[in-house]
């Protein structure tokens, strides 16, 4: 899809107030309160699988990603998790494509995000080149033309994000970039590489800083994509002002890790149990 029909095929799939979209608490099934890990998984294979196949048969487009996106974040809901995600509106007044640049805590953010910005813009993501070999799920990320790196060899990786990245941001195209080695529910500004800020530097485009808290969604011990669901925990998604790009991008970089840290550390003081309500 190119960025001059986009507007024309994908709407807003979530109901925003004031530029923030809460999850409506609902009553759940003895099933969902149970056994929520079960009933989410149950729900997700189900999903991938589907989307699996349509990505096989070719039709597995930019809209159809953030339905299928937004189903499972869907899912999460209707076993307890509550979503609050804020800052779109500087997503929304987007007129050139950018880099978005996030922390990393889980699976749940590659796999949501395009509920939340496909039906704004064109978006792809950097990841994991082990990915697009995975089971059923390789053919819906290969049909979303992700830019595949090693994580293991920073020098080649680098060159690819460049090379890849400015081709998809001269087509319009935005790029989610995860700077950290791994995923991780802390935050170490030492583990958070500039790569995407020098992306959004060499292509000339602004940088969009995201601030995430995705643990509800947990890590496995065997698979790391297949962690528990924890309802306990809020999913929350802050996207900041985009920064304008220029010199070598050290400014902007410490900008991007100062707003991740301040809503991270004040995420953790609203889930302390003293300022929660009873």
């Amino acid at each position: 899809m190119s960025s001059s029909d986009h507007s024309s095929s994908t709407s807003e799939l979530l109901a925003y107030c004031d530029d923030v979209y809460r999850t409506v608490p609902e009553r759940l099934s003895w099933y969902a309160k149970t056994f929520p890990t079960l009933k989410f998984y149950g729900e997700f294979l189900t999903n991938v699988w589907r989307s699996s196949r349509m990505a096989q048969r070719g039709q597995y487009d930019a809209v159809m990603w953030s339905r299928s996106s937004c189903e499972v974040l869907r899912s999460l809901e209707s076993v307890g998790v509550s979503f609050e995600i804020s800052g779109m509106s500087h997503v929304r007044d987007l007129t050139t494509p950018c880099v978005f640049v996030a922390n990393h805590m889980s699976m749940l953010e590659t796999i949501v995000l395009p509920a939340i910005l496909q039906p704004a813009l064109d978006i792809t993501f950097v990841v994991k080149r082990s990915l697009i070999d995975y089971p059923v799920f390789r053919h819906i990320l290969r049909s979303r033309g992700p830019i595949a790196v090693s994580r293991d060899q920073p020098r080649e990786d680098f060159k690819v994000v460049m090379k890849e990245g400015c081709a998809k941001l001269e087509r319009g195209i935005s790029v989610v970039v995860f700077p950290q080695t791994t995923r991780s529910s802390t935050f170490d500004p030492d583990q958070f590489n500039s790569i995407g800020v020098k992306l959004a530097c060499r292509a000339k485009v602004p940088v969009v800083p995201i601030a995430l808290q995705t643990d509800a969604w947990g890590n496995g011990k065997r698979l790391k994509d297949f962690g528990p669901i924890d309802p306990q925990k809020v999913v929350r998604f802050h996207f900041g002002e985009p920064i304008q790009t220029e010199g070598r991008g050290e400014a902007q970089q410490n900008a991007i890790v100062e707003f991740i840290h301040s809503n991270l550390r004040r995420w953790q003081s609203l889930d302390e149990p003293e300022n929660q309500s009873v």
